[in-house]
């Protein structure tokens, strides 16, 4: 009972050792232009997920990859078209708008489209349908069948 005890005392006390986390860069410039571009890039793994805020290995290699690129004088441009060209446009949140890349970007104008041109074509059509009656007998038919159901 006193071992367990003791290892519990131990346990909890771990946090005191805990230290203050390190900047992943030595210069904070460097670091904070790679955060800014890391998050307009799209992480290859995770797909939904910024390059910035993944925890994939191959994320963690590509930000190492920025910075050594930033570290070499590198512009922003300069490393958002090394990092197109090695993994195409998908690496990008928003891709250029260029022929490969219009159904991506028009797409959602053309469904919309549609979906205006259905309902307006329902529309019309519900509009030239007759107007129909019912009578007392229909009323009364209905109510009994309700009446039989409940």
């Amino acid at each position: 009972m006193r071992s367990m005890l003791l290892v519990l005392l131990l346990a909890c006390s771990l946090p005191v050792f805990a230290d203050e986390a390190r900047p992943l860069a030595d210069d904070p410039v460097i670091e904070q232009r790679m955060v800014d571009l890391a998050s307009d890039l799209r992480c290859l793994v995770c797909q939904n997920e910024s390059l910035a805020g993944s925890h994939a290995e191959l994320a963690e290699d590509l930000r190492r990859e920025i910075r050594s690129l930033m570290k070499q004088g590198k512009s922003d441009k300069e490393v958002i078209s090394y990092l197109t060209t090695r993994y195409g446009d998908f690496v990008l949140y928003r891709p250029p708008f260029k022929p490969v890349t219009y159904l991506l970007w028009l797409g959602p104008l053309i469904f919309l489209g549609i979906g205006l041109g259905v309902w307006y074509a329902t529309l019309k059509k519900r509009r030239a349908m007759p107007d129909q009656t019912v009578d007392g007998t229909q009323i009364a038919a209905a109510a009994k069948l309700l009446d039989e159901n409940l």
